[in-house]
């Protein structure tokens, strides 16, 4: 049993400088739209990125009926709804609550959880985290202080495969090998072992003494003036467990790979990818005519189809959806850009469509501002649109490698981009 034992906060010689929020926090939800250049926005959390059929349905209808008819997959296997009708937020509420996707109103924004999508499905975990995942979520949405988390704060949960222990998440669980689960906050290089069925409630006691620690000035494990070491020694105490060594976060490897995913004894899943993390509405309705029961978004703008027959995936490719590994459209992200966002100095997308080569090597995201909303937080090569001399549009193009960026080239949206572009992605490869 977790023991809950009083420790007051404490003072450090740890030299970071903090991050002073002098505002509140401005995420956007299902229930606080953002106003955008082509409407309102709505981000729906989707803990783990476990739909139902039904629920995905609505997701669906509210798009076509109150928004741009398109689906924007976040990447924290959330759900963004676009060119949202002025005034359609107590419909777009009503909606999302009686399909069960709103269970608190309190603590909508704060059900950020990522978790191993493939979990339970081709036997490569170490556990399955789908019994973490609910009861973390439940335990999320009776607790009174998570409902001052902001709506930028992260939970990821991984089966063991370390898919999900590299996204850079405040609160991490990892299945470890020999039984039991390995707790991690931040990118601490401590942590402690607990029980597997002890895991939920430990991650949600690290989120609240981050909380005491923070005391509402800062949104994320990385902002707080002390080292994440120093916030990890607190949660031992109060777990009254012992603390192990940890490697540094492992990178996100083992993401799924498009295609069918075979499963023990041959069941057969299935795992496609959005281009530039956007369905449409026939993208869509093809999705969830092939899902059998439930689906999963994935951090990476993809979907996961349990217990697809595999036959189902040509379909899925004629929809337009991303289903092979050799698909020029593999490892391509971008932000929204022109026309959804004021700040964007270029039509990103357009600009990514045209530049597309034949794929490989690092994964390419387009920026249309400094920024950089939703960039990888990986390995990558980032282009960001910047005013060329002629006052028409450019990208300033940069390789990103363990936290270090690296310029490559300037240069403007000519012919010549793509090739540059490819260039760099391949780059030291």
């Amino acid at each position: 049993m977790l023991a809950a034992v009083s420790t007051p906060p404490f003072t450090s010689s740890h030299q970071a400088t903090a991050v002073s929020r002098d505002r509140g926090d401005a995420c956007p939800g299902a229930l606080r739209l953002h106003a955008a250049d082509d409407g309102a926005l709505a981000r729906v959390r989707v803990p783990g990125g476990v739909l139902r059929v039904d629920q995905a349905r609505t997701l669906g209808l509210a798009a076509r009926e109150l928004g741009d008819g398109e689906l924007h997959l976040t990447s924290r296997g959330n759900v963004q709804l676009r060119g949202l009708e002025t005034g359609c937020g107590g419909e777009l509420a009503a909606r999302l609550e009686a399909a069960g996707l709103l269970p608190s109103w309190r603590h909508e924004r704060m059900r950020n959880i990522v978790a191993s999508p493939l979990s339970g499905l081709d036997g490569r975990g170490r556990a399955d985290v789908r019994p973490w995942l609910r009861a973390l979520d439940e335990l999320v949405c009776a607790s009174e202080s998570a409902a001052r988390l902001s709506g930028r704060f992260l939970f990821a949960l991984d089966d063991g495969r370390g898919d999900v222990a590299g996204l850079g998440a405040d609160v991490s669980l990892q299945a470890a090998a020999q039984g039991g689960a390995w707790l991690r906050v931040g990118a601490s290089g401590i942590g402690a072992v607990v029980s597997r069925e002890d895991a939920p409630r430990a991650a949600l006691l690290a989120a609240e003494i981050f909380l005491e620690l923070s005391a509402g000035r800062v949104w994320r494990v990385a902002e707080l003036p002390i080292a994440a070491d120093e916030l990890m020694e607190q949660v031992v105490r109060r777990l009254r467990t012992r603390k192990i060594t940890l490697p540094s976060a492992p990178p996100a490897t083992g993401r799924p790979a498009p295609g069918v995913v075979i499963g023990p004894g041959g069941t057969t899943s299935l795992s496609v990818l959005a281009p530039l993390g956007r369905l449409t509405d026939a993208q869509w309705t093809e999705v969830t005519a092939t899902a059998s029961g439930e689906l999963r978004l994935t951090p990476w703008r993809g979907v996961v189809l349990p217990a697809a027959p595999a036959d189902r995936l040509p379909g899925l490719g004629a929809a337009g959806l991303i289903t092979t590994p050799d698909s020029p459209w593999l490892g391509v992200g971008a932000c929204i850009g022109r026309p959804g966002c004021a700040r964007s100095g270029s039509d990103v997308r357009t600009d990514a469509a045209t530049a597309l080569g034949t794929g490989g090597g690092l994964p390419a995201y387009w920026s249309g501002c400094e920024r950089r909303c939703g960039r990888p937080s990986g390995d990558h090569v980032e282009l960001v649109a910047t005013p060329t001399d002629d006052s028409g549009n450019g990208y300033r193009i940069s390789v990103v490698r363990d936290g270090r960026v690296r310029p490559i080239a300037t240069t403007d949206t000519s012919s010549g981009l793509a090739a540059t572009l490819a260039a760099a992605r391949t780059h030291d490869q």
